[in-house]
């Protein structure tokens, strides 16, 4: 499965680069996690549990990190196994760019399934793998650079809805009335 994709973040490239390097914001962004634990600066161990499909598990992996270009960016691999379920493994190019007054970051990923999870099918592993990169990036970018509040909507008043069966006798009682 390979994916790309880009987001603009309301916060400057090397607070971004610093959120990206954060043990404690990558373990809030990632779905389904339980456990980020940093090992060294480039090695993280991780466990989350996951649902795909109808399969769920508990996946256990390692994550290490690899062509580090602060703040520009870097590489991005894993590999988890989630018992019985299968495994899974993959990596992302993330690239940094300013972006005005905020950042740009665009995402390469390639990942592979196997056990369970490859008999479930291509597009079902596809649509949930993006739903977790979307999940991932919406919670990034809401933690790393919040954006300003939308105004609130305008209240209309409240109206006391009629169901149409309610009607029917109103209408027949103002004919019987005239």
């Amino acid at each position: 499965m390979d994916m790309t994709g880009e987001r603009r973040i309301a916060a400057s490239r090397t607070e971004v680069w610093a959120a990206l390097n954060d043990v404690d914001v990558l373990k809030r962004c990632i779905p389904g996690c339980e456990t980020l634990e940093k090992q060294s600066d480039t090695d993280m161990v991780a466990r989350a549990k996951l649902q795909i499909g109808p399969v769920k598990a508990t996946f256990n992996g390692k994550v290490k990190l690899s062509d580090l270009d602060p703040p520009n960016g870097y590489r991005i691999s894993g590999e988890g196994s989630g018992g019985v379920a299968g495994y899974a493994k993959g990596g992302a190019v993330v690239r940094l760019a300013d972006d005005g007054t905020g950042t740009l970051m665009t995402y390469q990923v390639k990942a592979d399934v196997g056990g369970k999870l490859a008999q479930l099918g291509g597009r079902l592993i596809d649509s949930t793998a993006k739903k977790l990169a979307d999940e991932f990036f919406e919670k990034f970018t809401s933690i790393v650079g919040p954006s300003a509040p939308a105004a609130p909507a305008p209240v209309a008043p409240a109206q006391k809805k009629q169901g149409w069966f309610r009607r029917l006798f109103r209408r027949k009682d103002k004919r019987a009335a005239s």
